[in-house]
């Protein structure tokens, strides 16, 4: 007998077997041909890897649809894990924080989802159960909880902790002890939790009842006993370095940890009204209101304060941040109004002229990038830092999406292909991988290299060999 195979695409190639051909000969015919990672759907349904091509009901000159499975990344800070490209994870960059997953490569079937903090991985597998892998100090070690760890639904991260929420609500935590790996004091308040939000140094959870639970650092936003009895009705929470936000039912917002870096919102509580929604730099927050209006608090140096710019900040649809402390927003009419330090982005007067027609920003820790809607880009901020992107320039037409590192930018063309300025040593130069970036679908970015999936989900990276962009001893290809 024979089947079809075709990619949506049109391409097709047709496969000799017999009615006894496993999917799995099939699914590696089909994946030989093409040069890429498949799945398999016949009659509105993934093939099972396991049957008979009688036991699937295929006959003779039927057609099976192949999709192509592009890969998913994640990324500590110095390392990267892709799942999702076949039946195994693949890690690579520096394996004391997350790079070495040797120890528990066994462990890692069928997974569904990776969440990452600074240094350690933590993979949700389809049964429910969890592998970490990574610094053990900072989550990577989860032998202590590993029982409790069954039918879990989503891991929110901290910088050096990981909080798991079971289908049950329940939440099991690891990691370091004074980072919220230790929540034995609010256990038996962690019932029926909807969400987990975190800063560096604590977590806080919504319950279904619109209450929040902490813990964590005291200080920096793991104690909430001052303004518990107005986190009434909780929608949603926003965080930044040391302090949490949080957006109530009614449009209120009431903010605590550490106070000079956003905890304390009391000087302006009386203008938090209809907010919709909080972006964060490392030390200050900025809400936007149903109005259009913006309200920022904390740290000036963090862009806590822009009183220089507020009669300008109207009809705001989206803000951007750079962490070291500017904000960036854009308006209904497509303008940008910047504040906060001047040299990170906080000063945009070189280019204001060219901030027109704004689509999306991007964000290095110290300048912006701005897609227009002809598909040009406008960047300021740190010149070393992806501020200066007068080098590329010619070549940054019909930019799709942008994506960065802690010092660099990298921009996906509508031609797949792709173009990065910003520090060399952070992947601002990928002139070593040029000729093999094209058809991008996707980048990710670990704080010092890149990596791309092209769309026959082979992999490309570039940046600081030691924190991500060397992959050369793994395979990252589309065999």
């Amino acid at each position: 007998m024979q089947v079809d195979v075709h990619l949506p695409s049109g391409d097709n190639c047709s496969v000799a077997a017999s009615p006894e051909t496993p999917i799995s000969e099939l699914k590696a015919a089909a994946q030989k041909h093409f040069q890429r990672r498949l799945k398999l759907v016949a009659k509105g349904r993934q093939l099972d890897l396991t049957a008979t091509l009688s036991q699937a009901g295929l006959q003779n000159g039927d057609v099976v649809t192949a999709v192509v499975q592009l890969g998913k990344l994640a990324a500590t800070k110095p390392a990267f894990a892709l799942h999702g490209h076949g039946d195994e994870v693949v890690t690579w960059g520096d394996p004391e924080w997350g790079g070495d997953s040797s120890q528990v490569q066994e462990q890692l079937t069928n997974v569904q989802h990776i969440q990452a903090n600074s240094a350690a991985f933590a993979a949700i597998l389809a049964s429910g159960a969890v592998v970490t892998w990574g610094d053990p100090e900072w989550g990577g070690d989860s032998s202590q909880v590993q029982e409790q760890l069954q039918n879990v639904q989503h891991i929110q991260a901290a910088h050096r902790a990981f909080a798991a929420i079971l289908e049950s609500g329940a939440v099991v935590t690891w990691g370091n002890p004074d980072h919220g790996a230790e929540s034995s004091q609010v256990q038996e308040q962690l019932q029926s939790v909807q969400h987990i939000q975190a800063t560096d140094w604590a977590f806080a959870a919504i319950l279904a009842s619109g209450a929040v639970v902490t813990w964590g650092d005291p200080e920096e936003g793991g104690h909430s006993s001052q303004v518990q009895e107005q986190l009434r009705n909780v929608q949603h929470i926003q965080a930044n370095h040391c302090a949490f936000a949080a957006i109530l039912e009614s449009g209120g917002v009431v903010t605590w940890g550490h106070p000079v870096l956003g905890g304390d919102s009391s000087q302006v509580q009386e203008q938090l009204r209809n907010v919709q929604h909080i972006q964060a730099t490392y030390g200050a927050f900025a809400a936007i209101l149903a109005s259009g209006a913006v309200v920022t608090w904390g740290s000036p140096s963090y862009g806590g304060d822009s009183s220089k710019v507020q009669e300008q900040l109207t009809h705001v649809q989206r803000i951007q941040a750079t962490a070291s402390g500017a904000f960036a927003a854009i308006l209904e009419s497509g303008s940008v109004v910047t504040w906060g330090h001047p040299e990170l982005g906080g000063d945009s007067s070189q280019v204001q002229e060219q901030l027109s027609n704004v689509q999306h920003i991007q964000a290095t820790h110290r300048a912006f990038a701005a897609i227009l809607e002809s598909g040009a880009v406008v960047t300021w901020g740190d010149p070393e830092e992806g501020g200066d992107s007068s080098q590329v320039q010619e070549q940054l037409r019909s930019a799709q999406h942008i994506q960065a590192t802690g010092g660099a930018f990298a921009a996906i063309l509508e031609s797949g292909s792709v173009v990065t300025w910003g520090h060399p040593e952070l992947g601002g130069d990928s002139s070593q991988v040029q000729e093999q970036l094209s058809n991008v679908q996707h980048i990710q970015a670990t704080h010092r290299a890149f990596a791309a999936i092209l769309e026959s989900g082979a992999v490309v990276t570039w940046g600081d060999p030691e924190e991500g962009a060397d992959s050369s001893q793994v395979r990252c290809t589309s065999s």
